[in-house]
């Protein structure tokens, strides 16, 4: 049996947080969380060459199947956050990415979340294999090897 390493690639980047973003708290209504995860998945993807037009274009959708949020503490109007996210290597034809949420104001984590997205064909087909196009992707990519 082959035992696949773990590997992944990752992206930061840093979000201010707006009036439109926060509760009758002042604190980051939890949906955005979701809304964060997105933008981070769209920053890795451009850097690596991996967004969402190259996927369409090969014939390929990638909807999201499963999400996890686990809020850890606070975000208020006006902080910044830093949104680190991982694509984690997977040998099934799924996409995973985890994630970490930072308080840049406080230091404090919080959120973490993950999401797997599946390949289906623009006619709605799921597939079960991974897609050429992301075969070859994978083999270009420069991962880094988990410890």
């Amino acid at each position: 049996m082959i035992k696949h390493k773990p590997r992944f690639i990752q992206n930061e980047i840093v979000i201010n947080i707006r009036f439109s973003e926060v509760d009758a708290m002042r604190i980051v209504w939890h949906g955005n969380y979701l809304k964060f995860f997105e933008d981070g998945r769209e920053s890795l993807g451009n850097e690596y060459n991996l967004d969402y037009l190259k996927i369409a274009n090969n014939g390929i959708l990638v909807p999201i199947v499963k999400s996890e949020i686990e809020h850890l503490g606070m975000v208020e109007y006006g902080h910044k956050v830093k949104v680190i996210t991982r694509l984690v290597d997977s040998p099934a034809a799924k996409i995973i990415h985890e994630y970490e949420v930072v308080n840049l104001n406080t230091g404090q984590v919080a959120a973490r979340g993950k999401t797997i997205q599946a390949f289906i064909t623009l006619d709605r087909n799921l597939l079960i294999t991974i897609p050429e196009f992301y075969a070859k992707w994978k083999t270009e990519t420069n991962w880094i090897e988990m410890e």
